[in-house]
């Protein structure tokens, strides 16, 4: 586990030495300066993640080593540490890019506090340049589809990413890829190095919803501690995907259609009016129209947010794109779990496209993903699949209409018997072949070479 590296810059060695000590057992690496000039030499060669830096220092103070150390790396952090009663000190030094400040005589404990909430900073700080970055080299997410439905919602996408367009809504059943629809446009767009933030607004309490969206000020309720931003103003610049909008209540729809109307508000509890620019891209699985009918959704509301409206079809209604994304996933998963498969076959075609697929997208992706874990042939077997998908396909696969049952019954084991020697004999007893030929995989076929006495 990687340990941060905090540099101690004070004059006095017994504060020095304390903190030294105190941080070492917290598990940091430490290294200290008793000037301002070995603070600057020290941050060059250690490179420190922190700095706990005195203001009032022999030679240079600490007011210019903060601007220095700065100018060394932009991305320090530093915390002065100033005489008791040094408030308008320390606020001038925060102005010249300090982190945060502590007052002479401190308290150790506090003084880790802080320690640990600087460093959670810096560690926020890097996931979101990693995170950009990663965003950057990947570009928006792969949205696969060759049917007419997906070729129009490409090309509505495509125009809305390019547009000045603030408010979009994406309607469709639930597990079609509405969050992928909203992070293509983000990242297709002028915002893509900006945030993207989402918010499933069906698994917040109303309660605690306008204080994620809109933040609150320290405070502001009872376990208001301190002051938070909420994700509008985290998200300046960027876009927030609102998921779930049809199931926001009725009084936080009313709060959100003021927002959108002039892209300022309040934080709970504040005064200050905050302006900012973010796309907002919302979501719902629900018939919104009915919704208004029924008084739970607000007319001006769903007016106001469907300036540009995507409707992503179901799964069902763009068959041809079924064996496309099918294909896809095998070979995501395929590369994920170090198996063979490759393609799917004939008969598992046939049923893959027959389903109607209620989950979608989603149930798609899983059904191939529990096949690729459990399969280990070159080709995804019809045993392969789970029995809901064979049960409920709506049509018989299996070319049995000649076959007429006898009234006095069959024996069923006599039937998968001839069935197994008929496939050996028609492939010259090749076992892969014979396997294929009734759609088992060669471990599954064995078994039942083994079970009717054809191997020993």
């Amino acid at each position: 586990m990687r340990r941060a590296k905090i540099m101690v810059v004070d004059d006095e060695h017994l504060i020095r030495w304390s903190l030294e000590q105190n941080l070492k057992k917290q598990g940091y690496e430490v290294c200290t300066a008793g000037t301002g000039e070995d603070a600057l030499r020290i941050a060059r060669d250690e490179q420190p993640e922190l700095v706990l830096l005195d203001y009032h220092l022999p030679g240079i103070n600490g007011l210019e080593v903060l601007q220095r150390l700065k100018e060394i790396d932009e991305e320090i952090l530093v915390i002065m540490v100033t005489a008791q009663g040094g408030l308008e000190t320390a606020v001038n030094t925060m102005r010249h890019g300090a982190y945060d400040y502590i007052n002479k005589p401190f308290n150790l404990d506090e003084m880790a506090l802080v320690v640990r909430k600087a460093l959670e900073t810096s560690e926020l700080r890097r996931e979101v340049v990693q995170l950009r970055s990663e965003h950057k080299k990947q570009g928006p997410p792969k949205i696969l589809g060759n049917s007419k439905h997906m070729k129009n919602v490409l090309e509505m996408m495509a125009k809305v990413a390019k547009s000045d367009a603030s408010t979009v809504l994406v309607q469709g059943e639930s597990g079609t890829g509405k969050e992928l629809v909203a992070k293509y446009i983000h990242y297709e767009s002028a915002r893509a190095d900006k945030p993207f933030v989402a918010i499933n607004c069906a698994a917040v309490p109303s309660t605690l919803l306008e204080s994620e969206l809109f933040g609150h000020e320290k405070g502001a309720f009872t376990d208001a501690k301190t002051s938070k931003k909420g994700l509008f103003e985290l998200a300046d610049g960027g876009t927030v995907f609102l998921d779930e909008i049809g199931d926001m209540e009725v009084g936080m729809q009313a709060k959100l259609l003021r927002f959108l109307e002039d892209r300022t508000f309040r934080r709970i509890g504040g005064s200050k009016v905050i302006p900012v620019d973010v796309r907002i891209i919302s979501a719902t699985n629900k018939d919104l129209m009915k919704a208004i009918e029924d008084k739970s959704f607000r007319n001006d509301l769903y007016y106001r947010l469907q300036v540009i409206p995507i409707f992503l079809p179901a799964l069902r209604e763009r068959k041809e794109d079924i064996l496309v994304l099918a294909n896809h996933f095998i070979d995501v998963f395929s590369k994920e779990f170090g198996k063979p498969t490759k393609g799917i076959s004939s008969m598992a075609e046939k049923l893959l496209v027959e389903y109607n697929w209620p989950g979608n997208i989603r149930e798609l992706k899983n059904v191939i993903e529990r096949a690729i874990i459990l399969g280990n042939d070159e080709n995804l077997l019809l045993e392969n699949l789970p029995l809901e998908i064979v049960a409920k396909a709506s049509q018989v696969t299996v070319p049995l209409t000649t076959f007429k049952l006898p009234p006095e019954g069959i024996d069923i084991e006599e039937v998968e018997r001839e069935l197994i020697k008929q496939s050996l004999e028609m492939t010259d007893w090749n076992q892969s072949k014979a396997a294929k030929k009734l759609n088992l995989g060669i471990d599954a076929f064995r078994y039942r070479m083994k079970k009717f006495g054809f191997l020993k």
